[in-house]
């Protein structure tokens, strides 16, 4: 078979260069941002596959282009194992990405203009949520709900009356920031009483909904359960929608012809490889490893002065107060974690005052770590290191030498795929 980074390396070598470089950053650093991960290795041999070369406009069985047969195979393999591992009744795997994912159902169900009920972007919503700065937000009314900023809960009494005055015909749960969880029969129960549909997006949670880590929509009743296939999951860029059969053909009609057109078949194969991956034991005990990371490392910041928005978490994601905490925004503290090779992302926090560029926040989370074998005791040099850095962040030569500390704690955890 040919050696296609000899042939990257000799065709084009600073693309090549850029590559070693981000190769090497991921070895050597530590990787905190909650949505990224290290795909299984297995991924990166279906997306560099001969399938990324195939066209295949429709579905199996009812394509637009010959040459399909084991396409068709593939992507059947695929649906059907998505549909075991989160005991969903449909399955469709070509959307594109998470926003694509979640713009086919909202287009496949809810007329323009309509009402959405969804939790607010400060409070830990996703831009694809109906953020105003979203297309998805100038095409229907979004209306919120919030959640309490000293403990994460949400209430649902008053979750329930703004349903019941609002009228909404969708209701959606689900988060890009939100480090607790919740029981999805609430919402299911008040979605019912107004005659909305129900749609969970899991896209931070689908692995360890997969791995039995945490609850499953499906399980409630939900007509929709949305999720991206990398994050927790370990698999390829992608988007996962998975529903009732009833929906099936309004979801299989929304994603194409109505919002795409091809589907990147070397991302689907490696969709249907991850959702074999994620039906084994090890994955299992993967996800159980996650949260046991996430309450170490929480634990331990808590401990060392760290203020958590909502005092703790749930699920694989922590959301540090660093306005509250160090006296800095989040735009700094990100700055010096990276320089301690801690890659967080900045972020806003409940009702933050303070703009989306330099927030009062942080975020972090522990899949990736954790794909590298890191447990509990890594954890504890994690959150030290990352303490030293924020208390010393105007310190460089305090930053260059955690840094080297932060090599040394990876040179022991190999990058899955990458060595």
């Amino acid at each position: 078979m040919q050696d296609y980074r000899a042939a990257l390396k000799a065709s084009d070598p600073e693309i090549f260069e850029t590559l070693l470089g981000e190769e090497k950053r991921q070895r050597e650093g530590v990787e905190l941002i909650p949505s990224e991960n290290y795909c299984f290795p297995e991924v990166y041999a279906a997306l560099g596959s001969a399938f990324t070369n195939k066209y295949a406009e429709g579905y199996p069985g009812r394509r637009y282009y010959g040459g399909t047969e084991f396409v068709d195979i593939m992507e059947n393999l695929g649906r059907e194992r998505a549909k075991a591992l989160f005991r969903a009744e449909h399955a469709n795997l070509q959307p594109l990405s998470g926003s694509p994912m979640n713009q086919a159902v909202y287009l496949g169900f809810i007329e323009p203009g309509s009402t959405i009920l969804a939790m607010d972007l400060s409070h830990g919503g996703h831009l694809t949520h109906g953020a105003p700065v979203s297309h998805m937000g100038k095409i229907y009314r979004f209306v919120r709900y919030k959640t309490n900023p000293e403990n994460g809960a949400i209430d649902f009494d008053q979750l329930r009356d703004v349903a019941r005055r609002e009228r909404p015909k969708m209701v959606i749960c689900g988060y890009s920031s939100y480090p607790r969880d919740y029981d999805y029969k609430d919402f299911k129960s008040i979605a019912d009483e107004v005659g909305a549909l129900t749609l969970a997006d899991v896209s931070h949670i689908g692995g360890l909904i997969a791995g039995g880590a945490m609850r499953n929509p499906m399980d409630a009743g939900f007509d929709f359960m949305t999720t991206t296939t990398h994050k927790s999951m370990r698999g390829p860029r992608g988007g996962l929608i998975l529903c009732k059969a009833a929906h099936a053909k309004g979801i299989d009609q929304s994603v194409f012809p109505g919002l795409q057109g091809g589907p990147h078949m070397n991302q689907v194969a490696a969709t249907a490889v991850t959702m074999k991956l994620a039906a084994e034991p090890a994955f299992k005990a993967y996800t159980h490893q996650v949260l046991k990371n996430a309450k170490a490392l929480a634990a331990e910041l808590m401990a060392g002065g760290a203020s958590l928005v909502t005092g703790g978490t749930d699920n694989h994601m922590l959301v540090i107060d660093v306005v509250k905490s160090f006296g800095m925004n989040g735009a700094i503290a990100e700055k010096a974690l990276d320089h301690a090779g801690m890659t967080t992302n900045k972020q806003v926090i409940p009702d933050d005052p303070n703009p989306p560029l330099r927030p009062s926040g942080v975020r972090l989370g522990t899949p990736a770590a954790t794909s590298r074998g890191m447990k509990e005791g890594e954890m504890k040099e994690i959150a030290r290191i990352m303490l030293d850095a924020m208390k010393h962040h105007e310190d460089a030569a305090r930053l260059a030498s955690l840094r080297n500390e932060t090599r040394a704690l990876c040179a022991r955890f190999p990058v899955p795929g990458l060595g």
